[in-house]
């Protein structure tokens, strides 16, 4: 991308007390999606050939994994020593500590095996917060609604209405556990607004809520006597029983020495997280260092049927200018706070909290239209308006966001 105002004659232009006009009228849905969305671009979308989702669309990149050879066969397998455990957890990030827990709180034996270092995941690199409808003015039903909405309803209804409803107590597990929130001066749960939402019910920690959670989960999970912790022992290859019908375990493999183990089980619960490292369609990427999109492919390989394998979600805030901090995420609470995004003509382009796909969309059409903030012959982005949030609340950045301040100072 060549086009667009260069940066720093959009410094240069930039003053945070400048009038800013109205929003453009609204762009229909569909058509910015379409044009625009990443999901769409021009062959990034193919047809899987083999497997239970032969013939469906799949993103490019992920597709080549699905479709590969198994890193190994019967014959490496010999004399591969076997641990029996009731249930088996692959990936250490939040949800797999989170379904460690509550296995062996129900009597169970449990083996979590996590490819890097218990908590080295996605959760920690979270920063906006937890959603829950915890308001008076507020309701599960309303969080539904506004789920499936923000999903352009391809959502599954009953999936949905579980996690909206499990909300709740999910936040009180988590403070129980010990896990610290914001909190009003009256001592209630601070909460703010999300994008695609119509209630405040984001509960968070600072610019760190996922990196608290991970700690209080990683320290619940090591405590627990009923919880074996393999670190550094990534799953290569799901075992099923003779009749192919049931995966009874898994092969893995130590990053320390080399060897293999056979874990069999009665249960295995995949937990390991996205693919945001595969980096689909050459984007940057905020996701930990192990987002590869392994459980997929495994999961895949033994014959389970996967879905929306055409669609990711593209996080619309990250920083691509300065170069060593390109693709650090800027959490969506900024926005929620009221930081503006604005294009290289200090115009507003879209509601800030739109649901994050047109958020997207409608950052990469300004970006392709010749109205971003051009750093380079390669790159072009939008601002992000936090001196005009700081002019008018002082303080609320390094209050709130205390992370994105010191990585930006």
């Amino acid at each position: 991308m060549s086009n667009g105002t260069p940066l720093m004659e959009a410094l240069a232009r930039y003053r945070p007390d400048a009038v800013v006009g109205p929003l453009p009228p609204p762009t229909d849905t569909d058509t910015l999606l379409n044009a625009y969305h990443p999901d769409h671009l021009r062959g990034s979308v193919v047809k899987l050939a083999v497997g239970v989702n032969s013939g469906d669309s799949c993103q490019r990149d992920l597709a080549e994994l699905l479709q590969t050879e198994a890193f190994i066969d019967e014959a490496d397998l010999a004399g591969t020593p076997v641990t029996d455990v009731d249930v088996l957890v692959i990936g250490g990030g939040g949800a797999g500590c989170a379904a460690a827990l509550a296995a062996a709180e129900k009597g169970a034996r449990v083996l979590l095996a996590t490819k890097l270092r218990l908590g080295d995941s996605n959760t920690v690199m979270a920063e906006g917060g937890i959603q829950a409808s915890i308001e008076p003015d507020d309701s599960v039903q309303k969080h539904i609604q506004d789920t499936l909405r923000g999903g352009h309803h391809a959502g599954n209804p009953s999936l949905v209405a579980s996690m909206a409803e499990d909300g709740p107590d999910v936040l009180r597990w988590l403070i129980d556990l010990g896990m610290q929130f914001e909190l009003t001066p009256s001592g209630d749960l601070q909460t703010r607004k999300a994008g695609g939402m119509s209630a405040p019910r984001l509960v968070y920690c600072r610019d760190y809520t996922g990196l608290e959670m991970m700690r209080v989960l990683r320290e619940a999970v090591t405590q627990h006597r009923s919880i074996e912790v393999w670190e550094q022992s990534p799953a290569v290859e799901l075992l099923s029983n003779e009749f192919g019908l049931k995966c009874v375990g898994a092969v893995l493999t130590s990053l320390l020495d080399g060897r293999m183990r056979i874990v069999r089980t009665r249960s295995v619960i995949l937990a390991t997280g996205g693919l945001g490292r595969l980096h689909l369609n050459g984007f940057a990427t905020s996701n930990h260092l192990g987002a590869t999109g392994d459980g997929l492919v495994l999961a895949y390989r033994i014959g389970a049927k996967l879905c929306e394998l055409d669609s990711f979600q593209y996080h619309p805030t990250g920083l691509v200018y300065p170069s060593h901090l390109s693709g650090k995420l800027v959490t969506e609470g900024v926005r929620a706070a009221g930081a503006l995004l604005l294009n290289g003509e200090g115009n507003r382009f879209i509601d800030e909290l739109q649901p994050r796909d047109i958020v997207c969309a409608a950052i990469l059409r300004e970006c392709q239209e010749g109205r971003g903030v051009r750093i380079d012959d390669q790159r072009v982005g939008v601002w992000l308006d936090t001196p005009r949030l700081e002019k008018t609340q002082p303080g609320l950045l390094e209050r709130q966001f205390p992370n994105l301040m010191s990585r930006t100072k």
